[in-house]
């Protein structure tokens, strides 16, 4: 068949220089007279072979076109059941039938070979007759192809696998600092009675001192007498103890038993951080240890107040808001800068509610908050070197402020000033409004608390104050300390 698809007239050589020479019979049978069945009355072709195919057109053209010799007046349209197609044979789907040599190939002489690919024209043609099979019975015309004439099948799983090669870490990116901080990070474990918690933790020094959240130690510390467990990163358990702890900051040091050789983790600052900087969290999510997850600061100056485990003693942290997930476990675990440095201890989330009936903590909603390293690292110093902690104070006692509307002025009320202290010295008075601490905007008395929390006793800060006369005025104020009071 032509690539055109038409039948061609056949024709014999003229001379020894336009075919076989006389010395040599033609290759091929000669045409056949129409009605003939065979030319010169010889043996018909074995009925297998493509000249039986070419055999059977000839009656059927000559059936449909009496008296016409050939060419006929129409293209030939060969039936589509008969068209053989490299590797299959409509009448022998099985192993052992007849050889197929692909549309439009002679039949050799002697023992039957592997078919030649056909032409283009022809390809395309088998190609479009094979997808037909394989869509009608995919089994069928898939077993037949790889039987016949398919070499055999090599797939991925028998292939060699190379040697895995361990990927080098960018600089700065997420897979080196995971490298850096996961042998500083460990899970903390408390068990009381039969029940427990757990949480996350940074190891400090080479001898066990460990960072951690006050909420996650808590029920260890008094008459709690909980039983606290340091899993570090390579699996090894280890039993601690409380050191100190500030529940108003959230802040605890424990130590582990018999260390020498841990791995302390690199502190950073939090005094120079940026919306939208990349952070990477680390941590035990759900007691799932050395958890690394990651994301950016969506926020800093975040007053966020969070309540104690036990005691009912709440904090206002001065945080660090982070869309990196984290999930009830991560607590007391790093937030780290992509210079692998300590920016932050995971302390808390926002959540849409509870996750069941239960009261289980639902999980990361991308609105997770760390206390800022600058104000972790100075309070567990204190609780290392004196067993206490101080946190800086106004002297002022706050009203809940309802929410702002046009016509009200945002801020945090005074409802009371301690005298002698920080804000009676400075001439601030019951009924005024705080609106501003420095540069930064108090929008209600969380803010106030936060802001004042995240310095340091003997800070000197410019307050924005609102009188209840109507007027407005800035006055220094120099903070005070006060020492929290919290047992081991």
């Amino acid at each position: 068949m032509m690539d055109g698809g038409q039948r061609p007239a056949e024709q014999q050589p003229t001379s020894p220089t336009e075919g076989n020479s006389p010395a040599e019979p033609a290759v091929g049978p000669a045409p056949a007279p129409p009605g003939s069945h065979v030319a010169g009355g010889g043996t018909p072709p074995p009925w297998w072979s493509p000249e039986a195919q070419q055999h059977q057109q000839r009656e059927s053209q000559a059936q449909q076109y009496p008296g016409q010799p050939p060419p006929y007046q129409q293209p030939y349209q060969q039936p589509q059941t008969q068209q053989f197609f490299p590797g299959y044979s409509p009448r022998y789907p099985y192993v052992g039938g007849p050889p197929s040599y692909g549309v439009g190939a002679t039949a050799p002489m002697g023992p039957p070979q592997a078919a030649r690919a056909p032409r283009r024209g022809a390809r395309l043609v088998a190609a479009a007759v094979a997808l037909a099979v394989v869509s009608g019975g995919i089994g069928g015309g898939v077993g037949v192809a790889l039987d016949h004439q398919s070499p055999a099948v090599i797939t991925a799983l028998g292939s060699p696998t190379a040697q895995a090669q361990p990927v080098a870490a960018t600089p700065g990116s997420i897979q080196q600092v995971a490298a850096k901080v996961l042998p500083s990070v460990v899970q903390v474990q408390v068990i009381m009675g039969s029940q427990g918690g757990e949480g996350s933790g940074v190891v400090l020094s080479r001898d066990g001192l460990l960072l951690t959240n006050n909420h996650v130690v808590e029920s260890a510390s008094g008459a709690g007498n909980g039983a606290i467990t340091v899993t570090l990163n390579d699996g090894t358990s280890v039993s601690a103890s409380i050191v100190g702890r500030d529940p108003s900051a959230d802040i605890a040091v424990i130590k582990m038993a018999n260390q020498s050789t841990l791995t302390p983790i690199a502190i950073g600052s939090s005094a120079n951080l940026a919306v939208g900087q990349n952070v990477v969290a680390v941590g035990s999510p759900l007691g799932l240890a050395g958890t690394v997850t990651s994301g950016i600061i969506s926020a800093l100056n975040r007053p966020v107040s969070t309540g104690g485990a036990g005691s009912g003693q709440s904090s206002v942290l001065n945080a660090i808001q982070t869309d990196a997930a984290i999930n009830p476990g991560n607590s007391g675990g790093a937030l780290m800068n992509m210079n692998g440095q300590l920016i932050g201890i995971n302390s808390a989330i926002a959540s849409l509610g509870t996750s069941s009936s239960s009261g289980a903590q639902s999980g990361s909603i991308g609105l997770g908050f760390a206390i800022p390293i600058d104000q972790a690292n100075r309070i567990a110093q204190e609780l290392i070197t004196q067993g206490t902690a101080t946190q800086a104070v106004l002297g002022v006692s706050i009203t809940a402020t309802p929410a702002p509307t046009a016509s009200t002025a945002t801020g945090a009320t005074i409802a009371a000033v301690s005298p002698g202290g920080a804000a009676d010295k400075a001439g601030i008075t019951a009924g005024s409004v705080v609106t501003k601490v420095d540069d930064r905007v108090i929008p209600d008395g969380d803010s106030l608390v936060a802001a004042i929390r995240s310095h340091t006793p003997g800070d000197s800060l410019t307050l924005t104050v609102q009188i209840s006369t109507g007027g407005t005025h800035t006055v220094q104020v120099t903070l005070q300390g006060n020492t929290v009071q919290a047992g081991h």
